[in-house]
């Protein structure tokens, strides 16, 4: 039970960079997640490559990175990651499982880690040609005695520090792509942005050309209706000239041929002269006032469009000079 603890122990003091147990000073994020100090100071670097080279003994000041844990944005001052607080009780805890533990991590794993083919000799050498780990007496004896080998540890931390620095580029990979995408966000509700509001500027310019049109047709229409309205006026008064005339002309008619009924002579002479004199008079009235030939037409109020049409199929949007 007391190792399980402990072992349980050991999984929260693991730096989820390095994946080794913390180095002083622990630094303790503002979303309460640790790093090693140089751990975040890699991952600060990684992103943020302009801000410092890796390996620079310059400290690096501001700027911003995301937990590896949680991926919460840690914003850092002008001392940069120097700025972070340490965490004193996770480095006392540390202290305290160092007194209490004299192995190091994993070295349980290790010890019980023994080579397939000599089952008596633990595996404490890497072939670096067959890239995997293997024991002495297969270098001396076995199936890579004629490979280049390596001592385990340097191998285990040279590979740990490669994959640490993996994980710190991944991380300032992934910070970049997060950026890069909320910057084409952001792009993207500008366009949307710009494009309502360009409809909106085109769609007025298009109102202003059919108010201009529609006013434009208001005005000959007005000017149809004015020349209609007089031609009528004039040919409905010839019209009614022409009715008074023919109107009185019958009337006339009837009382000459009720004159021409009359049988007492004498009678007959009192009003004949008086009539003739109408007829002679009505005879002579002139009616030659009529509209001239062609007055009904109204073709001269056509309007060719065609030019205006094949200009407004042109409207493009502007250049820009």
């Amino acid at each position: 039970a007391e190792a399980r603890s402990m072992e349980s122990l050991e999984k929260q003091l693991i730096c989820p960079i390095c994946l080794e147990m913390f180095s002083k000073p622990v630094v303790i994020l503002p979303c309460q997640h640790n790093l090693c100090r140089k751990c975040a100071n890699d991952v600060f670097q990684a992103s943020n490559p302009l801000w410092q080279s890796r390996g620079s003994s310059a400290v690096p000041s501001g700027g911003r990175f995301r937990c590896p844990s949680c991926r919460h944005e840690v914003v850092l001052d002008r001392h940069g990651v120097y700025g972070l607080q340490r965490n004193l009780l996770v480095e006392n805890i540390i202290d305290i499982y160092k007194q209490e533990s004299a192995r190091p991590l994993h070295a349980k794993a290790e010890q019980h880690l023994m080579c397939e083919e000599h089952e008596d000799e633990r595996i404490n050498i890497y072939c670096l040609r067959c890239e995997a780990p293997t024991c002495s007496l297969c270098k001396v004896f076995g199936a890579h005695k004629d490979c280049e080998v390596a001592p385990l540890p340097a191998v285990y931390q040279r590979q740990k520090s490669e994959l640490s620095d993996g994980i710190a580029m991944l991380v300032a990979g992934n910070d970049r792509i997060q950026a890069i995408i909320t910057q084409m966000e952001e792009i993207c509700r500008t366009i949307e942005e710009n494009g309502r509001r360009q409809k909106q500027h085109v769609g007025l310019r298009f109102d202003a050309l059919y108010g201009i049109l529609e006013e434009r047709k208001k005005e000959l229409l007005q000017s149809i209706a004015r020349e209609q309205d007089t031609k009528v006026q004039r040919v409905r008064g010839l019209i009614r000239q022409y009715g008074d005339h023919l109107e009185a002309s019958s009337k006339l008619v009837e009382s000459a041929i009720q004159a021409m009924e009359e049988p007492q002579m004498a009678l007959y002479l009192q009003h004949s002269k008086e009539l003739l004199k109408k007829i002679t008079d009505m005879s002579k009235v002139s009616m030659g006032s009529r509209p001239e030939p062609g007055y009904e037409n109204m073709d001269h109020f056509s309007i060719n469009v065609d030019y205006v049409a094949e200009m407004l199929r042109t409207i493009e949007f502007q250049t820009g000079a």
